[in-house]
């Protein structure tokens, strides 16, 4: 009943820029926080940026002054600018979305089956 759908990834060269975009829809009242993980093959899944729902972000420390979050609560959609790709910035970008469902008091958390960024010459 809630769909998280990602979209914007792929190969960049190194320097280069991405913007990555996600939609949260469905039996949605409102979206609350909202952002994005990342895994490397063999590698931990690492929080890169959240956002709330009154615009407060936070940020992994090796992308901050990159990446900037951003969020437009009409269309349940939150956004990703990446600038200055680094090759180790290469992994599946996962998006999550905290929603509020309609009828309800209930909160649920969704996750996107994740777009891959390649930062590769």
């Amino acid at each position: 009943q809630v769909r998280i759908v990602e979209s914007g990834g792929g190969l960049v060269q190194p320097g280069g820029s991405l913007k990555l975009s996600c939609v949260a829809s469905g039996n949605i009242a409102s979206a609350h926080g909202m952002g994005w993980y990342r895994q490397d093959a063999g590698k931990q899944r690492e929080l890169v940026a959240h956002i709330a729902d009154d615009g407060a972000s936070n940020y992994a420390d090796s992308v901050k002054g990159r990446f900037t979050i951003s969020r437009d609560n009409a269309k349940k959609t939150v956004y990703l600018q990446m600038i200055s790709l680094k090759p180790e910035d290469t992994a599946v970008y996962f998006c999550y979305a905290t929603v509020k469902l309609i009828g309800t008091q209930l909160t649920y958390t969704g996750w996107g089956q994740g777009t891959q960024v390649t930062v590769s010459s």
